[in-house]
């Protein structure tokens, strides 16, 4: 349903005789602007969101290039046609924002900015805004991006070919490559320099490698003996990946792990010794345990309440010690429709794939134990883990990277097509 908006023209005043007087007192409040399907842009909106554009040109700067009013105007118009389809679109698909949503993300923009709500309102005056101004244009702000995110990411198909294709390209060689924060120290040679000038260097290069093996602090050893620019920030380089490294230091830093340092490198310009300070990579998280648990599910309804509930599964419980076939039962009585056929079996899960409190008795029970009930937002439980074990996940995590980089980078492009497909297909009359 669209929202409601005022009439075209409102009489706040008529004396009981016609002429010139009772036009003098006729005065119009708002007007439609657009119409867009079955809801309507007025014009209050399209000035309100004029005035917002100039205050925040004219405080970044920007407002001798900006284009005629009308221009502007047309631009904006557009935006609010647009904005309007999508809320549209949204509630047909059942996307509402709630309250409670809003003043969260009005709360994240407080805190962000370090702001109090009087300050905030103060800062809204400022630029002529209301603070119930301000909620309205967040909430458009998030219903829109709610349905285009939702909308959008369907219509996005990565498929593996999609994904091969990306991981063997050097872009997404480079994404996906570690990361080492890295410091350096350079000793110098003099282009020219003799033989005897470079061994010089090169032991004493060799010699601070020595000492920093042996613990000897990195960034000191920087400050005092390194020609490198950086030298006086400790030799700090700052994160990098191989891709970004000279190709001399990309294979030797490789091999580092955290805290370990490579032996002096010889360039035209002398001896390089680099530290890995510390390292990241996408597959550091990659092993995690797995957990491979059943359970036994009894919903409360009408006719069971939760003290039922737990009743009947301490009573399933207690059979189970006393030797009954935990699958049988879970047949038996599970109302857990996907897992009651395989005897309750949830197979294997990650970490923070089932619900928390299901989680937490899961992650506290040893396996073979069967658990006491429990209530989640399903219902009621009881649970046993079965097994644990580790899981290399790092060709899957690398793989849903790279999907969600592709993603990202498709978003935009298809997100355009979108819009244009929702307008061509709506019903639009502008009459500014």
């Amino acid at each position: 349903m669209s929202r409601m908006k005022p009439l075209l023209f409102c009489l706040v005043l008529c004396l009981p005789f016609g002429g010139p007087a009772v036009w003098a007192q006729t005065e119009r409040l708002d007007r439609i602007v657009a119409i867009v399907d079955s809801d309507v842009v007025l014009e209050s909106e399209l000035q309100q969101r004029y005035q917002v554009v100039m205050e925040r040109l004219s405080q970044s700067g920007n407002r001798q290039q900006l284009p005629p009013e009308d221009v502007l105007k047309k631009q904006i118009l557009d935006q609010l046609i647009l904005e309007s389809l999508q809320i549209q679109m949204g509630r047909r698909y059942g996307i509402e924002l709630t309250e409670q949503q809003l003043n969260m993300a009005i709360q994240n923009i407080m805190r962000s900015n370090q702001m109090t709500e009087e300050d905030l309102r103060r800062d809204l005056a400022l630029r002529g805004e209301t603070m119930e101004q301000f909620r309205a244009q967040i909430q458009t702000e998030m219903a829109v991006n709610q349905i285009q995110q939702a909308v959008v990411n369907s219509r996005l198909q990565i498929n593996d070919r999609d994904i091969d294709s990306f991981l063997a390209s050097t872009d997404g060689k480079f994404a996906t490559s570690p990361e080492y924060r890295l410091g350096h120290i350079l000793i110098a040679v003099p282009s020219g320099a003799d033989a005897e000038v470079v061994a010089q260097a090169q032991e004493k290069a060799e010699g601070l490698q020595a000492e920093l093996i042996e613990g000897a602090d990195f960034e000191q050893m920087a400050i005092t003996h390194s020609n490198d620019p950086n030298a006086l920030q400790g030799g700090e380089l700052g994160w990098r990946r191989l891709e970004q490294l000279p190709e001399l230091f990309s294979e030797p830093v490789s091999r580092l792990r955290a805290g370990q340092v490579t032996a002096p490198l010889r360039s035209g310009a002398g001896f390089h010794i680099l530290k890995a300070h510390e390292t990241r990579s996408r597959r550091d998280d990659s092993i995690i345990e797995q957990t491979r648990a059943r359970h036994i599910l009894i919903k409360t309804s009408e006719l069971i309440d939760d003290a039922a509930a737990e009743r009947r599964l301490s009573d399933i419980r207690q059979r189970i010690l006393d030797g009954e076939d935990f699958a049988a039962l879970a047949r038996e009585h599970s109302e857990d429709i996907g897992s009651m056929l395989q005897g309750g079996d949830l197979g294997w899960s990650n970490p923070g794939q089932m619900v928390p409190a299901f989680e937490q008795v899961m992650a506290q029970s040893e396996p073979g134990d069967i658990s006491e009930p429990f209530q989640s937002r399903f219902g009621w439980h009881i649970l046993q883990v079965q097994e644990r074990r580790k899981k290399d996940m790092s060709d899957v995590m690398l793989r849903n990277e790279a999907a969600e980089m592709l993603r990202e980078r498709r978003f935009d492009e298809e997100l355009q097509t979108w819009l244009a497909e929702i307008r061509e297909e709506a019903y639009i009359e502008v009459k500014l």
